[in-house]
């Protein structure tokens, strides 16, 4: 069920990277954290427990899919996984890769950004093209195995 006020259901085609068995998964492209993914269940529902074990398990997967895939491509030192809802009540994850030298490490990424020093800002900025140059390997092996391990799994609503 899409409700209009709210900016999940709101896709940017762009953002999409794959849709299919009850869930969307979004790249992030206005973020600092390159591969930066969310995950989204369809339908409306604010908790994880407003979901039936087989449908929160199927959306775990997901995730865990996604974060498999991070981790191979970006080569990330850490995940950030988040699961909110306060402001979008609407069932979703984050997945933030990170990096020693990302402009917010150690912090989360939504802390301010501690003052870096020139050497530091540089060794991002080289990083960070690299990063980019990745993404498109990395969405195109997410969208297969996505495909591959979720399309005939999905569980239907009333699991």
């Amino acid at each position: 069920m899409k409700q209009a006020a709210c900016p999940l259901c709101a896709l940017e085609p762009d953002q999409l990277l794959w849709s299919g068995a009850g869930l969307h998964v979004l790249n992030v492209a206005d973020s600092p954290f390159p591969g930066y993914t969310r995950v989204i269940w369809h339908e409306h529902s604010a908790e994880m427990t407003d979901l039936s074990p087989t449908q929160r398990q199927h959306l775990m997967d997901a995730v865990y899919i996604v974060e498999e895939a991070l981790r191979a491509h970006l080569q990330p030192i850490k995940v950030n996984l988040a699961q909110f809802g306060n402001q979008v009540p609407h069932l979703h994850w984050h997945l933030i890769p990170r990096w020693r030298d990302d402009p917010f490490f150690p912090d989360s990424a939504w802390s301010p950004a501690p003052t870096r020093t020139p050497e530091q800002n540089l060794a991002w900025s080289g990083q960070h093209k690299t990063l980019l140059a990745r993404l498109p390997a990395y969405h195109q092996d997410l969208q297969s195995v996505l495909q591959a391990r979720l399309v005939d799994s999905h569980p239907s609503a009333s699991s």
